[in-house]
C-alpha cells in the first residue's frame, strides 16, 4: 500500500461533516486509528495529537482520528478532550479494512477483534507515504509530526 494513493471512503465525522478522502487532496493527512473513544491509551494519544495541532497545522497537514465509536461518543470526546480536529466515525469499519487495521487481540484472556492503534500519512497528492502499526502512545505524535515536516 505504501508510495500508492490512498484507499478512498467517505464517512461521517464529529461537527455533522462529511470526510472524504479524495477531497483532501493538496494537504498532507494523518489518519489515527485508534480503539475506543474515552479510554485510558486512547485519550493520551488524542491529547497528544491535540498539543500539536498548531504544529501539525503549520506543516500544512490535517489530522483525524477513526475508530468504530459512534458519532455522539466521537462528540462527547471530542469536546471532553477539547480536540481541534474532527473524529471519524466507522461503525461498519469501512475504512477500517481498507487500511487493514482489524485484528484479533487479546483483552482480560479472551481474544476479541478490534482496532490495532495505527497511524498512516497521506501525502499533497494523495499518496500513501508512512504507516506505524501496533503503535506505542508515548511520543508516537511527535514522531508523526517530524515525519511530515520532511514531506
Amino acid at each position: 500500500m505504501l508510495d500508492q494513493a490512498a484507499p478512498d471512503f467517505s464517512l461521517p465525522a464529529t461537527g455533522g461533516q462529511a470526510i472524504t478522502l479524495s477531497a483532501l487532496k493538496g494537504h498532507k493527512v494523518v489518519l489515527y486509528f485508534y480503539p475506543k473513544d474515552s479510554t485510558p491509551g486512547c485519550t493520551t494519544e488524542s491529547q497528544q495529537f491535540r498539543d500539536l495541532h498548531g504544529e501539525f497545522l503549520a506543516a500544512d497537514t490535517l489530522v483525524f482520528g477513526i475508530s468504530r465509536d459512534g458519532l455522539k461518543s466521537h462528540d462527547n470526546f471530542r469536546a471532553k478532550q477539547e480536540l481541534p480536529f474532527h473524529l471519524i466515525s466507522d461503525p461498519d469499519e469501512t475504512a477500517c479494512t481498507l487500511f487493514g487495521v482489524m485484528k484479533m487481540k487479546n483483552m482480560y484472556g479472551k481474544q476479541v477483534r478490534g482496532i490495532e492503534r495505527s497511524t498512516f500519512v497521506i501525502d499533497a497528492a494523495g499518496v500513501l507515504r508512512r504507516e506505524w502499526r501496533g503503535v506505542k502512545v508515548p511520543g508516537h505524535a511527535q514522531e508523526v509530526l517530524d515525519y511530515v515536516k520532511t514531506l
